[in-house]
């Protein structure tokens, strides 16, 4: 059954299904799993990424999609299959760690560009930490995705960068072209791995929300504006108030987070 030809991409809930099956296959290549591997699938939509992920090793297989109708079409696709199972759900709301409970989980999604980032700091905000996932393979616009694994003194360095990174290692893994999708969005996309680590475990998501807040809230301010009620947990203040939020690392932002009471 060719779900694609029965279904059209409804913008409020920002689908954009992806129709290049060598873009799918040569993705489905770069998921590492094994037998033991619980796979969540955000926004299967027509489960176009679905029947590459279905030919891999995994133990079970969660669609997580919104659409009721798609839900429905996949659930009644793969009923037959006991390790498939189709939750008609929100990610932005649905606790996933909830249906995969002791096992090596990996998250994939071809997330709706207009909720990425809420879906990613939902993820990499989890009290508990390492989480319950090993790996997450996620979608998101390419200039995003950019922002998101920039490095110290780049002007696309930000609060995302700092919040993913002091959680998470995190590549690039491939570019998405626009001409990939249908109906085909205005910007190209790009997929990028992410894996947990236990670097900062110490550091409240909260305290370094509040932290990156003010250094970030104007970025062309030096440090000296946003940052002078933690001058006292600077080495050398006097030299250091004159840097832009851009050329504190991570380590120094969870260092400062740390020092919140």
């Amino acid at each position: 059954m060719n779900i694609n030809n029965k279904i059209f991409a409804k913008k409020s809930l920002g689908q954009n299904f992806i129709h290049d099956q060598n873009f799918l296959n040569d993705l489905s290549n770069l998921i590492v799993s094994k037998y033991n591997t619980n796979i969540i699938e955000i926004g299967p939509g027509t489960g176009s990424l679905t029947e590459y992920l279905i030919k891999k090793k995994f133990k079970n297989l969660f669609l997580i999609e919104k659409d009721h109708q798609l839900s429905g079409i996949l659930g009644t696709k793969y009923k037959s299959n006991k390790n498939i199972r189709v939750y008609n759900k929100d990610a932005l709301t649905f606790d996933l760690k909830n249906i995969s409970k002791g096992d090596e989980t990996i998250i994939v999604g071809n997330l709706p560009f207009n909720i990425s980032s809420q879906l990613l700091v939902n993820w990499i905000s989890q009290d508990s930490w390492p989480p319950f996932y090993t790996k997450m393979y996620l979608m998101f616009q390419k200039e995003l995705g950019k922002r998101i694994t920039s490095e110290i003194n780049s002007k696309r360095y930000g609060k995302l960068s700092v919040l993913t990174q002091s959680r998470c290692n995190v590549k690039e893994v491939i570019e998405a072209p626009s001409k990939i999708f249908h109906p085909k969005p205005k910007v190209d996309g790009i997929v990028l791995e992410f894996t947990p680590i236990d670097t900062y475990t110490d550091v409240k998501m909260n305290n370094l929300n509040q932290v990156l807040k003010s250094a970030f809230e104007n970025r062309r301010k030096k440090i000296k504006n946003s940052l002078s009620e933690y001058s006292m947990y600077f080495d050398n203040w006097e030299k250091e108030q004159n840097l832009r939020p851009e050329n504190l690392d991570v380590e120094k932002y969870c260092f400062l987070a740390k020092n919140i009471e």
